[in-house]
């Protein structure tokens, strides 16, 4: 009898894992610590890598994931137990300072968009954070939650280009002003979100749609941020529907504007498997 899918797709992003194309990784050690955490610790599971490169104190936030060294290494006997066939395909990272940012394509019967975030600490993975969403067939704009480009550069315009990413997301989708939009995203915006199309009239289209059906929608807070060249990564928490979120963002900027936007929308359940919250 198969293991339960559902309990796996909460824990997918710690999780699964069969590579797809190779992801080129610029000499970037830390960055290849924690693609190899999810390749060779978890997919290979081999727990003498674990145990060299993650923190005993380990620090999770996957709601249904325990906590710990020990409740990954738990994790990863787990995953040997399961028949359903798992694929996991890095399309993005991104590093800053201690903290790296992989956004991939998981499959698992249904394709997921996931956000894997981690912190490193003294040379060893001490945190991690993740968003899941499944992906539709279809879209709004006819684009995959995942695909478009790859290619980080700009890299003297990292600092201009988190400023600008924060100032939106704050005026935004913080404070609700649409009216400055214009202000921040260009008259080209490739938007990912399933359910928006492309442009500011598309996101100005979503919030009317949101307010007309009276859905409440809005970030209030934002808890980490991650820039490397033209791309800006935001984790933040805030309400859709009346359910507590977590909102994980991901923008490319060119010339000074917003030009593409990627993202994963989880809903924060009341229970988890720790008491360390999704932030």
């Amino acid at each position: 009898m198969k293991k339960s899918i559902k309990f796996t797709l909460s824990l997918i992003v710690t999780a699964v894992i069969t590579l797809g194309s190779p992801l080129a990784i610029a000499q970037d050690t830390v960055k290849e610590q924690s693609l190899e955490l999810l390749n060779k610790g978890l997919v290979q599971g081999d727990i003498s890598f674990i145990k060299e490169n993650v923190a005993e104190g380990y620090i999770q936030h996957n709601p249904g994931a325990h906590d710990k060294l020990t409740g990954l290494l738990g994790f990863v006997g787990y995953l040997k137990t399961l028949d359903t066939p798992l694929s996991y395909h890095p399309k993005r990272v991104l590093r800053e300072g201690n903290l790296v940012l992989v956004h991939s394509e998981v499959v698992l019967g249904s394709k997921l968009a996931v956000f894997d975030l981690f912190r490193i600490e003294n040379g060893l993975i001490a945190e991690h954070w993740d968003g899941i969403q499944e992906m539709p067939v279809k879209t709004v704009s006819g684009r995959s939650m995942v695909d478009g480009p790859t290619m980080i550069k700009d890299i003297d315009k990292t600092k201009e280009n988190k400023k600008i990413v924060i100032q939106f997301v704050t005026d935004v989708l913080v404070n609700g002003k649409g009216d400055k939009l214009s202000q921040y995203i260009g008259e080209v915006y490739h938007q990912h979100n399933p359910g928006i199309a492309d442009g500011t009239k598309g996101l100005l289209d979503f919030m009317g749609s949101l307010a007309e059906n009276k859905t409440s929608f809005g970030y209030t807070k934002i808890h980490n941020v991650v820039a490397e060249g033209n791309f800006v990564f935001t984790q933040s928490e805030g309400d859709f529907g009346g359910q507590p979120t977590a909102f994980y963002d991901l923008f490319r900027v060119d010339n000074g504007l917003i030009v593409e936007h990627w993202d994963s929308i989880q809903a924060i359940p009341s229970k988890m498997a720790h008491e360390n919250g999704m932030f």
